[in-house]
């Protein structure tokens, strides 16, 4: 079982945050909350391990829980 891991490990972190703003550009709010489940959901899928989409989801849960300064360090 692997689990799951909450250190960066995106290249170009900065280009791939820029892109996934560009994706939602001119989407009402329902749009894109319907293009995030899709993507959470194929990314879901990919990843494919429960055990790890339980600690992404219990991570995701926690950092929304503190202020937006603190939340990458709740991870």
């Amino acid at each position: 079982m692997t689990s799951l891991n909450t250190r960066p490990n995106i290249d170009g972190p900065d280009d791939f945050y820029a892109e996934l703003l560009a994706l939602h550009e001119g989407l009402s709010k329902a749009e894109s909350d319907a293009l995030n489940a899709r993507l959470i959901l194929i990314l879901a899928n990919h990843i494919g391990d429960r055990e790890v989409l339980r600690e992404a989801m219990q991570a995701a849960a926690r950092a929304g829980e503190n202020p937006p300064a603190m939340a990458e360090n709740s991870l």
